[in-house]
């Protein structure tokens, strides 16, 4: 047990990359805390080896069926990672607004019947927009794009709702990151997948600034947060490697360190008309609680492509920052 106050935790979104690595973190680490999984399509095979992990097949947009699942679970925390991803395909914007809010407030509803639940809301640093500096959680939000939108909104309405409750609310912000159990078209999978095809990477020109750590040291962030149990009613953290780099000598870096075979094609495609031109986080929040960012990202990586591509040559980085 890492605390007497945790005893059942619910983890929605657990097929996602941030998802996954948290029940594999508790389910490792705490094997007496019950870990119930809520996704829309169970995978049985997911986490069968975790004995403490219960995978349930709910869908978040049925209000009903939350609420009494919630009413009936009771968990002392909810880790809510749930979300449509940065770049839904073919997802219409009212649905993202139903994914991203509207069934994240059904879900912080249902855990307001609860004499107490720490409700950890799993939310994006694309919250913030465009900044010329690191971005810190009191700075207003403020974006276009969609996915970001749609999260900020949620903060917003859960704040308030927190507020007028009292209800012990947490909003954990990452920025960009990789590792293990990344996919679809993320950058990552996406350039290892050009390697192991033998063709070459097109990208961006790669000139924007972003901040990207592993995944690992994001789960050991919410994990830190989880663990404390008494904290204030409500916080902010913005969660990332606190480095400002430009996404095309990152990509660089990466290589390298992976001495992975692919040409590069840098400017072969456009930069996403919403995404920031500069997004990098402030972490001195998370820091005063003892946590930094330890992983080496091109680790992180090697990792990815050692469980999704073992047929592809890479060199083992460094696993910690220098």
């Amino acid at each position: 047990m890492p605390h007497q106050h945790l005893n059942r935790v619910l983890v929605t979104g657990a097929s996602g990359t941030l998802g996954y690595n948290i029940v594999r973190h508790l389910g490792a680490k705490y094997p007496g805390v019950r870990l119930h999984i809520w996704l829309r399509n169970p995978d049985p095979a997911l986490f069968s080896d975790l004995p403490n992990a219960i995978v349930e097949q709910v869908d978040l947009l049925h209000t009903a069926k939350v609420s009494e699942g919630i009413g009936a679970l009771r968990p002392d925390a909810i880790i809510h990672c749930a979300a449509s991803g940065v770049r839904p395909l073919s997802i219409d914007y009212f649905d993202l607004i139903e994914l991203n809010t509207s069934a994240t407030l059904h879900l912080f509803q249902a855990s307001c019947g609860l004499d107490r639940c720490h409700f950890i809301n799993i939310s994006t640093g694309l919250v913030y927009g465009h900044q010329s500096r690191p971005c810190r959680e009191d700075d207003p939000v403020n974006t276009l794009h969609p996915y970001g939108a749609t999260k900020a909104a949620a903060d917003c309405m859960l704040r308030a709702g927190a507020e007028r409750l009292r209800r012990h609310l947490t909003i954990m912000r990452p920025f960009s990151f990789t590792g293990l159990h990344d996919g679809g078209n993320r950058l990552f999978p996406s350039l290892l997948r050009a390697a192991m095809e033998r063709r070459p990477f097109e990208m961006s020109l790669g000139t924007q600034i972003r901040d990207f750590c592993a995944v690992q040291d994001v789960v050991d962030a919410i994990c830190l947060v989880l663990e404390e149990g008494e904290q204030p009613s409500q916080d902010i953290f913005n969660v990332g490697s606190g480095l400002s780099i430009s996404l095309g000598r990152l990509v660089h870096t990466v290589c390298r360190q992976l001495s992975l075979d692919v040409e590069l094609r840098l400017g072969a495609l456009p930069f996403h008309p919403l995404e920031p031109a500069h997004i990098v986080a402030d972490i001195s929040r998370m820091q005063s609680l003892g946590w930094r960012p330890r992983t080496n990202l091109a680790y992180a990586v090697w990792q990815l492509a050692q469980s999704q591509f073992p047929h592809l040559t890479v060199t083992r980085p460094a696993e910690l920052r220098g």
